[in-house]
């Protein structure tokens, strides 16, 4: 059985006093289905480094790691193949870039790019996974003072 390994990043910022998260629309997706940025591990990277990149890469904007969510299991089927897949994901606290901003070799992955309010995220995003980690980003945020 095949195994993948993913990382992706839960992008953070207060805007008007409101945490709020970077959300991507997955190119060719539905309008309304909000996901979050992730990709596989390249060779030679930690899931950190990849969360970092891929959040870069998807939404245009960049910030540094608060620390690791958890991680996301799960399996598919494809091509006919089962494949074991594990996102790790990573609470990232926005620095600099703006959202679209994309660099042109990664355009075609991403439709959209928005802010949404990290509170709604648990009933905006589209995947039970990335709703949970959402949650937990909730969290942290408020037991620390960042």
């Amino acid at each position: 059985m095949r195994r993948e390994f993913s990382a992706g990043g839960v992008l953070v910022r207060r805007l008007r006093g409101r945490w709020m998260m970077a959300a991507i629309r997955p190119g060719g997706k539905p309008a309304g289905l909000w996901a979050l940025p992730k990709g596989q591990i390249g060779e030679g990277e930690s899931g950190e480094t990849t969360a970092l990149r891929e959040v870069a890469e998807e939404t245009g904007a960049s910030g540094r790691s608060l620390g690791k969510l958890g991680d996301i299991r799960y399996w598919f089927n494809w091509d006919g193949e089962r494949i074991f897949k594990v996102v790790s994901f990573f609470l990232v606290r926005y620095e600099t870039g703006r959202l679209g901003d994309l660099p042109e070799e990664h355009r075609h992955e991403v439709d959209a790019v928005r802010w949404l309010p990290l509170d709604e995220a648990p009933r905006l995003l589209a995947y039970r996974g990335e709703r949970q980690m959402a949650e937990k980003a909730i969290a942290v945020l408020s037991e620390q003072d960042v």
